[in-house]
Order: C-alpha cells, then sequence, then structure tokens
C-alpha cells in the first residue's frame, strides 16, 4: 500500500498549488480504445488517487468531468441519445436508481466478495462505499447525550439551530430525510411537517456546509456522513459524532455503466477496480470510508455494524417515493420560510 500513500502525498501538493481540475490532455492523441471518460460527484481527494492509479495499471486516460449528482445524472440524462460519458461514479444508489433506465447491468469481476445488502438485485450499478448517517455536535455548545435520536431533531429546544442541507440538492440529505422517516413513528406529513418548523426555514445549500456551520457556532447539531464527519474530527474540527440511537441507515454510493457507453471495455475495469480489494484498502485507510466487501473489516475507530442500531431502509422504495417526499418536504420548507 506504500504506492497509495506516494499518491496521497503528490495529491495534497497538487491540491496546495492550485492545480486542481480535471484530467488535462494527453501530450498526445489516446486511440479511443485507450480512452474513458468519467462524470464523478465525489470531491478530487477522493477520485483523483484511485484515477490515476488505474491510469498507471491500465494504459487507459481517462477524461473526468465533475459536477453535483443531480447535476450529472440530469447531464446524462439529456445525452442519453448520444452518451458521451461512460461511467458515472459517485451518488448514492437511491439516486442511481431513480435514474437506472440510463445504465447497462454489469456484474463486477469480485462481485462474490461484495457483502449482499449492498448489491443492487439486477446489478445496474455496483457499490463503492457504505456510508452511514450520523449526527455532529458541538460539544462546546451542546453536552454529550443531549441529542440522541432523530427524534431529539423534533424537540422545539433545538429550533433554529440545527444544520442540515437541501435534500433536493444534496443526496446524503435525502437519505438522511428518509432515514427519519424510518425511525420516528407517526405518519410521514407529519414527521416533516415538524422537522421542517424546526429548522426554522434555513436549510443550507451543499452537505459540506453542515459540518462548518457546527463547528463554527452557527448551528449545535447537523446531519452528514459518517465518512465526513470523521475526517474533519481528525482535522482538529470543534465536533463530536453521534449514531442515532433509534436506527440509522448505511446506504452506499456507487458506479454505474452507461447504455450505449463509447468505451464500454474500459468502464467495465473501471468498475471492477473501484471495487478490488485495493482500492477498498485505499478509501478504508485514507478516506474514513467503510468497504463494502466481505473480508475487510471498519479501519481505525471506527465502530463494526454491529454495534450500531440501523433502521429498515429499502433503496428502492426510497427511490420510487423520492418525488413525493422532496414536494412535501419543499411545501412545509416553503410554508416556514413565508413570514
Amino acid at each position: 500500500m506504500g504506492k497509495w500513500r506516494i499518491l496521497a502525498v503528490v495529491l495534497l501538493l497538487f491540491l496546495l498549488t492550485g492545480c486542481a481540475g480535471t484530467a488535462p490532455e494527453p501530450d498526445y492523441a489516446p486511440e479511443d480504445e485507450e480512452r474513458l471518460v468519467l462524470y464523478t460527484s465525489h470531491k478530487k481527494e477522493v477520485w483523483w488517487p484511485i484515477v490515476k492509479e488505474f491510469e498507471t495499471r491500465t494504459g487507459v486516460w481517462v477524461e473526468v468531468v465533475e459536477g453535483g449528482t443531480n447535476e450529472l445524472l440530469e447531464r446524462l440524462d439529456k445525452e442519453q441519445d448520444a452518451p458521451q460519458a461512460d461511467v458515472m461514479f459517485g451518488g448514492g444508489v437511491e439516486s442511481l436508481e431513480s435514474y437506472r433506465d440510463l445504465f447497462a447491468p454489469y456484474t463486477c469481476a469480485e462481485a462474490d466478495a461484495i457483502l449482499p445488502q449492498y448489491r443492487a438485485q439486477d446489478d445496474i450499478w455496483t457499490p463503492f462505499s457504505s456510508l452511514p448517517v450520523v449526527f455532529v455536535y458541538n460539544p462546546k455548545l451542546v453536552r454529550a447525550g443531549e441529542i440522541t435520536t432523530w427524534r431529539d431533531l423534533l424537540d422545539p429546544t433545538w429550533k433554529g439551530k440545527i444544520a442540515f442541507a437541501d435534500p433536493s440538492v444534496s443526496g446524503s440529505s435525502y437519505t438522511a430525510l428518509v432515514t427519519m422517516l424510518c425511525a420516528v413513528e407517526g405518519e410521514a406529513d407529519d414527521i416533516l411537517r415538524a422537522f421542517a418548523e424546526n429548522l426554522d426555514g434555513k436549510q443550507l445549500e451543499s452537505s459540506g456546509a453542515v459540518l462548518s456551520y457546527v463547528a463554527g457556532g452557527q448551528a449545535v447539531v447537523g446531519v452528514t456522513l459518517e465518512e465526513t464527519a470523521s475526517r474533519r474530527i481528525a482535522a482538529g474540527d470543534e465536533l463530536a459524532m453521534v449514531y442515532p440511537a433509534d436506527g440509522t441507515s448505511c446506504v452506499p454510493d456507487g458506479c454505474a455503466i452507461l447504455n450505449g457507453a463509447p468505451h464500454a471495455e474500459n468502464a467495465r475495469a473501471f468498475v471492477d477496480f473501484t471495487v478490488s480489494r485495493d482500492v477498498q484498502q485505499l478509501i478504508q485507510e485514507q478516506f474514513c470510508r467503510r468497504s463494502v466487501r466481505s473480508d475487510l473489516e471498519p479501519a481505525g475507530e471506527l465502530p463494526s455494524f454491529g454495534r450500531i442500531a440501523q433502521v429498515d431502509y429499502d433503496v428502492s422504495l426510497a427511490s420510487e417515493s423520492r418525488e413525493s417526499v422532496l414536494m412535501s418536504w419543499a411545501f412545509y420548507q416553503e410554508t416556514e420560510e413565508t413570514p
């Protein structure tokens, strides 16, 4: 794994010198069979070392297009009659499910090593990492044990003090919203209304802003992903993390091959690479993510899944319900924003 650590150091230097961006054009024009076009919603610190190692091992030149999950999926939808991309890399699998007609089924080379709860029945997408939803709080403003459940977030005590990203923009926030509906007893509309009221008309434009708001004291508690929270805590931010006692979800993000992908063979090779043992070890050791492989245990201080209460989260149902849930949420949020 030494080569991965070297890549991580090179990446850090690359970012510090302000050279971030999509992959540069090569000095020569690669043959069509040597190309791969990758659309990704991952941050550069995640996709860059994986793409560079894939290029080194295969000789394939990868063109990377970055963007938000919803933005890229909408773009792929518009391009479906003349696909420009080969692979969508990133985004929660509910989002990929919502656009499943864009993708071609593919059973990856090491499918038997993937934990069965993370696989799509028809392999329309391939899982990449498991992402539990967590709460983060500012220990200067909240005592340990004060906020431990989803129902606590409906308590008027915390009105206007919760950091939560717009679920129509942030896939992780949509996952969190559905997780809350699974965990809290009651009618879905009542729960959505109560949570919207407690946000007091405030929702953030991106999930990345949640941790900054909590660490900076603009909110006392936020809802985010374990991976993001773990990395910020390790970096020294004034944050503490808790797994909801009434249950969380561990929905994976994924990777999918486009119908009519111009470079389908290279696309299949890349998908295989993302779930290889090497890459899965990398995401655990460098990115605080959980592997989807059955032969790897959580790295560092992350608790095993057996120690985390989980809700019964149905990915297909979450995908099918997306439009109706977001319509209800928008209505209650707009009601709160109206003076």
